[in-house]
């Protein structure tokens, strides 16, 4: 197709040009609370966490990286979870303190742990209480503060899901020099000092999957992610009233953007997935109306194959 034969067939719904916002990406879940405090920002095996109690949360975590780990503007927080309540918080936590999320794969053992927490210079990280045996020969060795996250605490309502076995693991006693538990975090009651960051400042750093050495950082602005965070709202039509099912991993930009930045723009619900499931997806798309999904082919056809749906 040649450029001039565009035109013809670009959707006369959608618009040629894409105009963001020259806010910072935090500002999008100011937003989001006031309009919408009482709906469910997220949905986590039935347990919901309104729009309010999230940026409530969220800015209790700031306060607490500003004050006890002395996060300020620019520096660079590790995280390290699963898709879940607390890495949405965490990672909006971090915005708040005009800080730079570094967002790492589940999968990452102690040496690629290590690489990415020289290569960005963090110091501090939020991790998912299941990964620290990996992060823990990093403490005192480049990382001095780090605070832990159980999944289990975000299920405050009942489910008929099966949950897996990481999902409904209670909260480890870890004394270690340096760690806290993330709801110890909370209950510190540490209020975040005033958000100064615009559209162009670092908001994120990436890491390739290294196939061609060690993994690269892709560095990027509020502006950027912004942009392909509301021109996917616009183009996939989600609106306050979508469901996003997540079971593209929050760390890769698919589900960062398509499931996470995205929704919390348009004011939409997110169900979350740790790790795909199908009998679980296929209950969340019935329950909940899901509206939106970011998936490969073989969740697609894992989820049509399975004998509940």
């Amino acid at each position: 197709m040649e450029p001039d034969d565009y035109p013809k067939v670009w959707p006369k719904q959608y618009p040629k040009n894409l105009t963001t916002p020259k806010t910072s990406l935090w500002y999008n879940l100011e937003v989001a609370a006031a309009r919408y405090p009482d709906k469910p920002a997220t949905i986590f095996y039935d347990s919901q966490l309104s729009y309010a109690a999230l940026k409530h949360q969220a800015e209790r975590l700031a306060g607490f990286l500003q004050q006890r780990c002395g996060i300020r503007k620019g520096d660079r927080v590790l995280l390290d979870a699963q898709n879940s309540p607390q890495f949405i918080l965490a990672y909006y936590a971090i915005l708040r303190c005009d800080a730079v999320v570094v967002p790492v794969s589940p999968m990452n053992v102690t040496e690629e742990l290590e690489h990415y927490v020289t290569d960005s210079g963090a110091s501090t990280a939020v991790i998912a209480q299941e990964l620290y045996p990996q992060f823990k020969p990093l403490m005192g060795a480049g990382v001095t503060h780090a605070i832990l996250a159980t999944y289990s605490d975000y299920l405050i309502a009942p489910t008929a899901l099966q949950l897996p076995d990481v999902v409904s693991a209670r909260r480890s006693k870890i004394l270690d020099l340096g760690t806290v538990a993330w709801n110890d975090a909370l209950a510190a009651g540490c209020e975040p000092q005033t958000s100064e960051a615009d559209a162009d400042d670092l908001c994120a750093i990436l890491y390739t999957s290294g196939t061609t050495g060690e993994p690269k950082g892709c560095v990027h602005t509020h502006s950027t992610i912004m942009f392909t965070a509301v021109g996917g709202a616009i183009w996939e039509g989600m609106c306050a009233d979508s469901v996003v099912l997540d079971t593209a991993p929050l760390f890769h930009v698919t589900g960062m953007q398509h499931s996470m930045n995205a929704p919390i723009y348009a004011g939409a619900t997110i169900a979350l997935l740790p790790r795909w499931d199908p009998e679980a997806a296929g209950y969340m798309i019935e329950r909940y109306g899901c509206t939106h999904w970011a998936n490969v082919p073989t969740m697609v056809v894992d989820l049509l194959a399975h004998p509940s749906t």
